[in-house]
């Protein structure tokens, strides 16, 4: 392998390198981006409302 060859091969490992590393930040901000987006839509959901009375529910006939 000549010094060219090995100059290449080295530069190629950086380039590699800092592809990978730009790729998992995009993939973090992506992951923070959806967090925020599923808290936003969390955050936006009505508080349930007590339909029924509160004397249903309390005892369950199991010789039926």
């Amino acid at each position: 392998m000549d010094v060219m060859g090995i100059a290449k091969l080295a530069t190629s490992i950086a380039e590699t390198g800092v592809k990978q590393e730009v790729g998992i930040t995009m993939l973090k901000k992506a992951q923070e981006a959806q967090a925020a987006s599923a808290a936003a839509l969390i955050a936006a959901l009505p508080q349930p409302a007590a339909n029924l009375p509160p004397h249903l529910g309390n005892h369950v006939n199991t010789t039926a």
